[in-house]
Order: C-alpha cells, then sequence, then structure tokens
C-alpha cells in the first residue's frame, strides 16, 4: 500500500510540474482517498482498491499533458518524454512489394 501511494505522488510530482495549483489538488485527493480506505480489513477490497490506484498512476502518467496559456487565444502543451512516442510517417502513395 505504502509502495503504490509514494508512487502516486512521484507520478503526480511529474505530471504537474510547476503548477502548484495542480499539484495540491492531487495531493489532496490521494492523500483524501488514501485516508478514506486505511480502516479498510478485506484483503479482496484492499486489492482492489490497489488495483485501481495502479490505474490511476499510468493514466496519469501516459494520458495527462500540461498546457499553458501564453495569449488570450493560445495555448502551449507541454509533453513529457514519456509521452512521445516515434511515429511512423505519412506516405502519400504506398508501395507495392
Amino acid at each position: 500500500v505504502l509502495k503504490i501511494f509514494k508512487l502516486l505522488h512521484r507520478t503526480r510530482q511529474e505530471v504537474f510540474k510547476n503548477d502548484t495549483k495542480a499539484l495540491e489538488a492531487a495531493r489532496q485527493k490521494i492523500n483524501e482517498e488514501f485516508r478514506n480506505n486505511r480502516d479498510e480489513t478485506s484483503e479482496e477490497k484492499i486489492n482492489e482498491l490497489l488495483k485501481i490506484a495502479s490505474d490511476v498512476e499510468v493514466i496519469l502518467r501516459t494520458s495527462v499533458i500540461q498546457a499553458v496559456h501564453t495569449d488570450s487565444d493560445r495555448i502551449v502543451l507541454i509533453p513529457r518524454k514519456d509521452l512521445l512516442q516515434d511515429n511512423t510517417p505519412y506516405i502519400d502513395k504506398p508501395t507495392k512489394k
């Protein structure tokens, strides 16, 4: 339980880097969810909650992109290296093999 708790907080710090509002909101939500379930004794329920926490960590790490308003009509995306993937270039006329 402690391992996934720490992992969520590390992921939160990486995903919401330099965004104090999002960092604090995520910190509060993580702590609240763990606090709400701290008295759980059912092994089955604990495993289910750990699976949910693990899924949330993966979604945060792989799906969340920071954006910054630079103008009234402009937003700059700040992707992390985790999100950047190699892309196959588009070929207008495919070749036959």
